[in-house]
């Protein structure tokens, strides 16, 4: 069976020569007779594997001394619940922008262990822009940010300034897409199966500073960054064979040019896609230019009744399968169709989906 190009949110496509690696590694792994599933998490042969993981995270995030870095179980959406958990301090209080769907569920978690004030939105035009923040300043113990809307397609341009409070950004979407000052954070987190390899394992980077002790009565154990820091992510059994394949995913991403390769290869297939939307009278964006995520691209016909909007939108979903293009359908919450086009996306799937977009319009009655 011929591979096909996977456009999917999550879990995404994985650079193939990952996973022909992987393929050939997976009954015996360096020589130990074993597969990495197989593994003791606690072995001598299992030490390596996480080592370099962090190293090559260390390595091509550039991340500060005074950071540690953790591979946490329970996706990005256990981190809504540890964030505030943690972080919560003598002001009992904290700072949250609303761009979205993610950015709604962490507030709605968050208020059930701290005062939350969502300092700006987006809403009020179907979050499609990211909005202009010129400072966030108060009694804040930190302050919260999706940097990339996977289900709405916008990502932030800029990193707000925030002074000395805590700066926390949910990157799940767009980490090692592109450049990134970690030292601007106190603490990122970031699902791996986007950009990093398969679902299982989520990373932290957090501020020394910012891991303490925490009551036993207030903190469940496994929800404790301290739990994780002082044990080295080896407190329980971690997801073993997600973080050897990140390690695998990572090595390629430096292959690759880092993240300033990482940039320039996205940034040519986004500017691809976007550009033939725009030009295109039969598809729109219904993002605002300058909040347009580099990561998802949602876009609509324009057809402008809703019904036959739907329907158009559900025969090109099913049509582009039969092209060898999956999972285009838009969240089932915006609808439409969206485009996930992230590090291990070649250039080839954008220009193909590009070309059936064209044949597609063509086929129902558009002047393209």
């Amino acid at each position: 069976m011929n591979r096909v190009y996977n456009f999917s949110a999550g879990p995404a496509c994985l650079p193939e020569e990952i996973l022909k690696e992987c393929e050939r590694e997976m009954l015996c792994f360096s020589n130990t007779g074993q597969s990495v599933m197989e593994m003791s998490h606690r072995s001598k042969d299992f030490k390596p594997i996480i080592e370099d993981a962090e190293s090559m995270v260390r390595k091509l995030m550039n991340v500060p001394k005074n950071y540690k870095v953790l591979f946490l179980q329970g996706g990005a959406s256990t981190q809504f619940a540890c964030v505030p958990l943690n972080l919560k301090g003598k002001h009992g209080n904290a700072a949250y922008v609303n761009t979205g769907v993610w950015s709604k569920k962490a507030i709605a978690e968050a208020k059930k262990y701290i005062r939350t004030d969502v300092v700006a939105s987006s809403e009020d035009k179907n979050f499609s822009y990211i909005p202009k923040i010129e400072k966030i300043a108060g009694d804040y113990d930190y302050a919260y940010i999706c940097l990339n809307n996977t289900i709405k397609g916008t990502k932030w341009n800029y990193i707000p300034d925030t002074g000395n409070i805590p700066l926390v950004a949910d990157i799940s979407s767009c980490i090692l897409s592109e450049p990134l000052d970690v030292s601007k954070f106190a603490l990122i987190f970031a699902g791996a199966q986007k950009n990093l390899g398969p679902a299982g394992v989520t990373l932290v980077i957090i501020r020394d500073d910012l891991i303490k002790e925490c009551s036993a009565d207030f903190m469940p154990t496994m929800l404790s960054y301290k739990t994780h820091a002082d044990e080295n992510s080896l407190y329980n059994t971690p997801p073993c064979y997600s973080i050897y394949v990140v390690g695998k995913v990572l090595h390629w991403i430096e292959k690759n040019g880092g993240a300033d390769g990482m940039k320039k290869r996205n940034e040519e297939k986004a500017k691809l896609l976007y550009d033939y939307i725009d030009n295109s009278s039969f598809y729109f964006s219904p993002i605002e230019k300058d909040s347009r995520s580099l990561m998802n691209v949602p876009f609509l016909t324009s057809e402008g009744d809703e019904a036959k909007a739907d329907a158009l939108h559900k025969k090109f979903v099913k049509d582009a399968e039969l092209h060898g293009l999956v999972n285009l359908a838009g969240h089932r919450t915006v609808g439409g169709m969206r485009a996930s086009i992230y590090n291990a996306m070649p250039l080839d799937g954008v220009k193909k989906l590009i070309e059936f977009m064209g044949n597609f319009a063509k086929e129902n009655a558009c002047n393209e």
